[in-house]
């Protein structure tokens, strides 16, 4: 049986949650685009430190400025002072841990929760597990891949009946054949 080191053992227990990526250069003094895939884009400049995948290494980054620009965000980091060392960021992945996450009030759930949960109809029948989710405008989707892909309104109370982190599961009210 081989040994896992401390820090190995450390790695495993994060939960690590993509918030965005770098998707392009600003300027010529170092700042950098950020895709965010929070809920309001500036929100990805309330969580530090952000850590930074380049080249299958992730490691924190400190953050000197952003703000919102347009439909973006730009972000300046702390060390990258022109366009050309900007540039070695680009396409890079941008993460929190979990841990970083506000706490949220009853009934309400981050969707990194509930990826993975197993989906079950009020009489039994097994859905499949969600995939993802999806943001239309009048209410959030769930995607389940099961024995087939089934598109599912994620309205609390009406469709959603319970959510059971522990347990890995959501009850939904829904038709199987839908």
């Amino acid at each position: 049986m081989s040994e896992v080191s401390y820090s190995e053992q450390l790695e495993k227990e994060i939960t690590w949650l993509k918030v965005g990526n770098i998707s392009g250069v600003f300027g010529v003094k170092g700042w950098l685009k950020i895709y965010a895939n929070t809920d309001k884009k500036e929100n990805i400049l309330s969580y530090k430190p952000w850590y930074v995948e380049r080249g299958k290494v992730r490691k924190p980054v400190k953050l000197k400025a952003g703000k919102s620009h347009g439909k973006t965000i730009i972000a300046l980091f702390d060390g990258v002072d022109d366009r050309n060392e900007a540039e070695h960021w680009v396409g890079s992945d941008i993460y929190i841990t979990a841990e970083q996450l506000p706490d949220l009030r009853k009934g309400e759930f981050y969707w990194s929760d509930l990826i993975g949960l197993n989906v079950v109809s009020l009489t039994g029948e097994q859905f499949g597990v969600i995939d993802h989710m999806l943001e239309t405008g009048a209410n959030d989707v769930i995607v389940v891949k099961g024995d087939r892909e089934r598109l599912i309104p994620f309205v609390l109370d009406q469709v959603v009946k319970s959510v059971d982190l522990l347990e890995q599961k959501m009850i939904v009210d829904w038709d199987v054949d839908f």
